[in-house]
């Protein structure tokens, strides 16, 4: 049947809210933490890309939910200040996208619940308390590390291979967030260079480690085309 009077406004509050054209780029954190694990994504890198999308949507909800008062002032048009949406149903639709997170972690192993744990208890400080902060960024750069690390855990059961990749990209998203807020903010520029300068020292590091652990290409020659190893010094003759 034809949606009630107001539906398809409520429709389009709530995707503002939840910022859903921004869904597109959270699958790729954990499937960055598959890969530099060394392991094919499986039916746990879905959980984990299935968490990550809930708890990037919690975070949405609750940002909105905990800036509704400078909304009012600043950004009348957004769906709480505006009436679209009241405040209590965005907090509890944060409260039950964790859950949600949470839960698809849990599916996904331990390991993987290990992680998304405090990647939640992330979200929640950086939107009610961290976000306005100096600590706001390195905030942010933790949240995605641990994003990537939560493919890593579902996918392989461990963090260890991927834990160069999450400080890489953690130290990348620290940089970014910090140019942009003194952009904003105004300020000296040394924190920002000094984290650009650490993040391209990082990626040579971590590329150079990578190229190190492949394996060499080619055939073994210290063995025959037949399985036998092949005796040192030159081939003897009939």
């Amino acid at each position: 049947g034809r949606p009630a009077p107001g539906g398809r406004d409520r429709r389009r509050a709530w995707a503002e809210l939840l910022r859903l054209p921004a869904l597109f780029t959270v699958p790729g954190d954990a499937l960055a933490g598959a890969a530099a694990a060394g392991v094919r994504p499986n039916a746990r890198t879905l959980l984990a890309i299935g968490s990550s999308v809930c708890l990037y949507e919690a975070g949405m909800a609750l940002n909105d939910w905990a800036d509704r008062a400078e909304d009012a002032a600043e950004r009348p048009h957004r769906p709480i200040p505006s009436g679209r949406i009241r405040p209590a149903a965005a907090f509890t639709a944060a409260c039950a996208l964790t859950g949600a997170g949470l839960a698809l972690a849990a599916r996904a192993g331990r390991p993987a619940l290990t992680v998304a744990a405090p990647l939640a208890a992330t979200v929640w400080a950086y939107d009610l308390t961290l976000k306005h902060t100096p600590a706001g960024p390195a905030a942010m750069a933790g949240a995605r590390a641990l994003d990537l690390l939560l493919g890593a855990a579902a996918t392989g059961g461990s963090t260890r291979e991927a834990l160069p990749s999450a400080v890489l990209l953690g130290t990348h998203t620290l940089a970014v967030t910090t140019v942009s807020r003194q952009e904003t903010q105004g300020g000296s520029s040394l924190a920002p260079l000094a984290a650009l300068a650490t993040t391209g020292l990082l990626t040579r590091l971590v590329t150079r480690r990578g190229h190190r652990a492949r394996p060499s290409a080619g055939p073994d020659r210290s063995r025959t085309s037949h399985g036998g190893t092949r005796r040192p010094g030159p081939d003897a003759t009939g």
